[in-house]
């Protein structure tokens, strides 16, 4: 097993290399964001361990440009910010776990490994729940054409069905974390989608859980 852990602290990074590698991990270090990036971008890694704040280029920005390259590699991101927006931002941009400063290299280890065995997710090029395919390359629901905004929260109600997701999600996930819309953009858009849903006679509907969010969920099951 190869991982690459991007760190600034040269002691601190020494040490949990030292530390891994006595549990048969292989280490890569990189001590900045520059040379982080242009390592984890090789493709090469089982794992990828980034600390969020970094000389050149943050962690974030590694993670991100990993992600638009299409490289699925699971990442860990570590910081001293515990936030619950800190942790739940990241993972929503793309990464696999996070773990805050100090930590114990017994338990990066045990999540690095938990990570490797992990199955390796397969991005379909069609989807589908119910009477329901969602072409994504095409932008299409049952052939009807969808917009690239309509295809991307589809995708999130096909991809988990009968489970709740909030307009939080929903922004983040589709918007961006940094955009400036608010939660009148999801009802809209939900409303479009629900309209759509009876086009194409769908078996399925989008149900508000109040005060929580929404869930798609064939009709006998509502």
């Amino acid at each position: 097993m190869r991982v690459l852990y991007v760190e600034d602290s040269e002691p601190l990074a020494n040490a949990v290399q030292h530390n891994l590698e006595k549990q048969g991990i292989t280490v890569d270090l990189a001590n900045n964001g520059e040379d982080g990036l242009d390592m984890a971008v090789k493709d090469i890694y089982d794992c990828v361990v980034l600390d969020i704040m970094l000389p050149k280029l943050s962690g974030t920005d590694i993670l991100k440009r990993m992600r638009e390259k299409n490289i699925q590699t699971p990442v860990i991101m570590l910081s001293a910010i515990a936030e619950v927006e800190s942790k739940v931002g990241h993972l929503e941009k793309g990464a696999d776990d996070y773990l805050a400063k100090p930590f114990k290299t017994a338990e990066l280890a045990a999540r690095i490994k938990a990570l490797v065995r992990r199955p390796k997710a397969v991005d379909l090029t069609s989807i589908t729940y119910s009477n329901l395919t969602l072409d994504k390359a095409n932008a299409t629901l049952n052939g009807q054409q969808l917009t690239a905004k309509e295809a991307e929260i589809i995708t999130e109600f096909i991809k988990n069905p009968n489970q709740l997701i909030s307009k939080e999600h929903l922004l983040a996930k589709v918007w961006g974390e940094d955009n400036i819309c608010d939660d009148n953009y999801v009802e809209t858009y939900i409303s479009r989608i629900r309209k759509l849903l009876k086009s194409v006679h769908s078996h399925a509907k989008i149900i508000t859980i109040r005060g929580l969010g929404y869930k798609l969920s064939e009709k006998a099951n509502v």
